[in-house]
């Protein structure tokens, strides 16, 4: 068992233990945080089941990837790219329209979020234009394919989905600052998206929706949830439920109850309460059934990820190579902080899944990609490690012994 392991699922052991468990954690917490969803359905088993069914497509598609050579992986990002940005064109003509958003697309039957395949597309293609730098003229030319890159794709993500527009923007960012392009060149488009960010919010303060142009109409979601996140915190409204800040409340109020050890798995009580327990705030069930040690234990397995990633980016060979598994790495870290941040109480509603445990067919599709990915990596420099040492073990065994008795 041990051998057919190693032989087929090579790269780093330790992000396959950890995507396992991950995807462990997800089936345990998703059985329970379910049961409206069973209650609804034809079959009690029908959501978690499809579920399962998901992450076991995740899982092949991680294997499947991460047997692919990282060349190929950075030539197709580029027309993955191109048509992830047609179709984050086309979705608000064309898209399905759930939670006063319009995020999706259904094309045959199967729904997706472009934008999902958006994140993807752009980190690979940036890690790549990051790694050409090599002088001051490269690092001015690309670094306008970069920014101008980023633009166009969180500007067809913004309209519907703020925070996904700003963790991509940050992330990319982020793979610049470690990719030693300079300072100067980061900071001026930081202090103008803050500026137009600032300027934006104002502005939606203080200009009636109904004067405002359709396409802004969201914007005045997340300026609510914000005013609510911040009167949330005083004394008169903190322990005020409306109908605005239903999720947000009965989130604190699953993880007071969660304690250290938590009420165990299944025993939920505010899964039948939280309107998205088994998506945005699926981290506060988890709380609430296994405690401060459970949310800990989730918490620990991002950041192995995280720390693992930059041992592995330390050694990679070529500036790409780590440039991505940084980028990826990152993109699933944060994502997962921002959505455990918002199930906790300690920032405003976002609408980011944990990435591999909330319920989702593109978030787990892709999440498994961003795995097979780094695992495609790890696989490569293992090779080659294994390689050098069996050249040194030959080297050693060639060097001719001399017995002591024949001086």
């Amino acid at each position: 068992m041990n051998s057919f392991l190693r032989k087929y699922l090579q790269g780093d052991a330790v992000l396959w233990i950890v995507f396992f468990l991950l995807c462990a954690v997800s089936i345990l917490e998703m059985y329970s945080a379910s049961s409206t969803l069973a209650y609804k359905a034809a079959k009690h088993t029908a959501p978690i089941m499809s579920h399962i069914t998901f992450l076991a497509a995740g899982t092949l598609l991680a294997f499947a990837v991460h047997l692919i050579p990282t060349q190929i992986v950075r030539i197709l990002s580029y027309p993955a790219l191109l048509v992830s940005l047609i179709l984050l064109l086309l979705t608000p003509f064309i898209g399905v329209t759930e939670n006063d958003a319009t995020r999706w697309i259904e094309l045959f039957g199967i729904r997706f979020q472009p934008s999902e395949f958006a994140k993807l597309s752009v980190i690979i293609v940036c890690a790549d234009l990051i790694s050409r730098i090599h002088d001051e003229e490269s690092e001015k030319t690309f670094f306008k394919y970069i920014i101008g890159i980023c633009l166009i794709a969180c500007a067809l993500i913004v309209t519907a989905n703020l925070s996904t527009a700003i963790l991509l923007f940050g992330v990319v960012f982020i793979m610049m600052f470690v990719g030693h392009i300079s300072f100067k060149r980061i900071l001026p488009p930081i202090l103008i998206l803050l500026l137009c960010g600032v300027l934006g919010f104002f502005a939606v303060k203080a200009i009636p929706q109904e004067k405002m142009p359709d396409m802004f109409g969201r914007a005045y979601t997340w300026v609510a949830r914000i005013d609510r996140f911040v009167e949330g915190s005083s004394t008169d409204n903190k322990y005020v439920i409306t109908d605005e800040n239903l999720q947000e409340q009965h989130g604190k109020i699953a993880v007071a109850r969660g304690g250290i050890f938590g009420v165990l798995p299944g025993n939920s009580v505010e899964r039948d309460y939280l309107p998205l327990a088994y998506a945005d705030y699926i981290y506060a069930i988890i709380i609430e059934e296994t405690g401060l040690i459970g949310g800990l234990f989730v918490i620990l397995l991002y950041l192995i990820m995280l720390f693992h990633a930059g041992k592995i980016a330390q050694k990679c060979e070529n500036t790409f190579s780590a440039l991505l598994v940084i980028g990826l790495s990152l993109m699933v870290v944060i994502q997962a902080f921002i959505s455990m941040s918002v199930s906790v109480g300690l920032g405003p509603v976002t609408g980011q899944p944990l990435p591999l445990i909330s319920r989702g067919g593109t978030s787990i599709l892709i999440t498994s990609l961003y795995f097979g990915i780094i695992l495609g990596v790890t696989r490569k420099y293992r090779k080659e490690e294994a390689k050098q040492e069996e050249v040194r073990n030959e080297s050693a065994q060639d060097i001719p012994t001399i017995d002591i008795e024949d001086l």
